[in-house]
């Protein structure tokens, strides 16, 4: 049968030193019963027992000093590389379009002249690979220095282009600058005219592979035409991949 001491307090013998029990024994707080040491200082272990910590709070996250934590506790849905998580705790897809996925920059390497009336077979362009059938392209050219022999109503004429694989697609037909701005000029009578064009056009290719865009030049008379150069290092080539 167990003893039952009952006292009010108990005081060490000697010092501040209070031992209850030895080493190996255990000490219990029966069901109901109430430890109170709220005025008091608690010492625990360096190593807390496994418990729940479902009553805890007012913890600082600050004071977390190693480990991660679980993609799990910061939101619900599926945390993956293709997913963000929202500012309502949610894990969705990663937002899309309007971002720029790459940029090719050329300049032109080779002069070229047409003096046939027509377009010419072949001029400088540059050259693109889509990473998405659904991404768009941004083209922006600048021809820098275009040069033609004059006479009154003359102007440029350009096209723009687009080639994949054997396939060649006229994006802009005609682009027509400065046709009939020539005056004063009559008969056999020429000049020389220096002047610069930029075409910009916004392309849904629809593929992934390479894809080339060149532009063309040619005088704007059909009859009497004058010879038209665009020369090198003066005209600019940018087409950027906008995402889906």
């Amino acid at each position: 049968m167990a003893s039952v001491l009952k006292v009010d307090k108990l005081d060490p013998q000697s010092g501040t030193a209070l031992e209850i029990g030895t080493s190996g024994d255990t000490v219990s707080i029966p069901s109901g019963a109430t430890l109170d040491i709220s005025a008091s200082t608690l010492t625990p272990p360096a190593t807390l027992p496994a418990s729940s910590g479902v009553n805890l709070t007012a913890l600082n996250a600050t004071n977390l000093g190693s480990g991660t934590v679980p993609t799990a506790r910061l939101g619900t849905g599926t945390a993956s590389s293709s997913t963000v998580l929202y500012g309502d705790q949610t894990y969705k897809a990663e937002p899309g379009g309007g971002k720029v996925l790459q940029v090719v920059n050329a300049v032109q390497s080779t002069e070229y002249t047409t003096s046939s009336g027509s377009y010419g077979a072949s001029s400088t362009g540059i050259t693109i690979t889509p990473s998405a059938t659904s991404s768009k392209v941004l083209i922006q050219i600048h021809c820098g220095q275009i040069e033609m022999g004059n006479r009154e109503g003359q102007g440029i004429v350009m096209k723009l282009t687009r080639t994949i694989g054997a396939s060649d697609t006229d994006l802009i037909a005609q682009l027509q600058n400065g046709a009939g701005a020539f005056t004063g000029q009559t008969g056999n009578v020429y000049r020389t005219f220096t002047g610069h064009a930029s075409v910009s056009y916004l392309d849904s290719p629809s593929t992934t592979s390479a894809t080339q865009y060149r532009i063309y030049v040619k005088s704007s008379q059909t009859t009497t035409y004058i010879g038209v150069q665009m020369h090198t290092t003066s005209s600019t080539f940018t087409a950027m991949e906008i995402g889906a």
